[in-house]
């Protein structure tokens, strides 16, 4: 296990509506893998095994707050995955300053991104 480090970012938990379907949807759309701890959380695995942040059940999804961005090798891929995983691409692909990137929501409505170098 990874020591935390002072000041960085240490863990993301976003709010789900039916955690059976957000655990589908994030294992289709990019392959993440789960630690469950009962029926309304998950725990999400990092590449190495860590857990990098969790699944909450709620009731709502709220708009706003911080921004959550994946990385992707193969950024028209990703976005053909996230939309036969069931979520809906929202906006782009369009090019930035480093990239490329596009914005999606899953099927509890949470809006994340995805980037890519080209």
């Amino acid at each position: 296990m990874t020591a935390p480090q002072h000041h960085a970012l240490n863990y993301v938990e976003i709010t789900v509506t039916d955690l059976d379907e957000a655990k589908r949807f994030y294992t289709e759309a990019f392959g993440w893998r789960f630690n469950d701890y009962g029926p309304g959380y998950a725990g999400v695995q990092g590449p190495d095994g860590d857990e990098v942040g969790g699944l909450a059940r709620g009731d709502e999804v709220r708009g706003g707050g911080p921004f959550v961005l994946l990385f992707s090798e193969d950024l028209d891929r990703s976005a053909q995955a996230v939309t036969a995983a069931g979520g809906r691409v929202v906006n782009g692909p369009y090019p930035f300053p480093g990239g490329r990137r596009f914005h999606f929501t899953d099927p509890s409505g949470n809006e994340l991104g995805v980037w890519a170098r080209s």
